[in-house]
């Protein structure tokens, strides 16, 4: 089990580095949609840059495309969303 709430540096994985590869201290979330960035370390998927947007279950990729107009490339978090769930793109 890892360290603090979200059980950061766990079994395999690096201390100081999010599930995204991504360095604690180096993301900037005052960027357009950045603002969770690196706050889901136990999720592979995404469909932002450096984990945010996280669509590793049908529901989160729902919220994905709900929240992608936050981005700032709106249209790569649908191409994203829809290369995953291709589905969704009927609804």
């Amino acid at each position: 089990m890892g360290i603090g709430p979200q059980g950061l540096g766990g079994i395999g994985m690096k201390v100081g580095v999010h599930a995204c590869g991504t360095p604690f201290n180096k993301i900037d979330r005052s960027k357009p949609g950045m603002s969770n960035a690196g706050k889901y370390p136990n999720v592979t998927k995404f469909a932002g840059p450096e984990g945010t947007f996280p669509i590793n279950t049908l529901k989160r990729a729902k919220s994905a495309l709900a929240l992608a107009h936050n981005a700032k490339d709106p249209d790569a978090i649908k191409r994203n969303v829809y290369k995953e769930y291709p589905q969704l793109k009927d609804t």
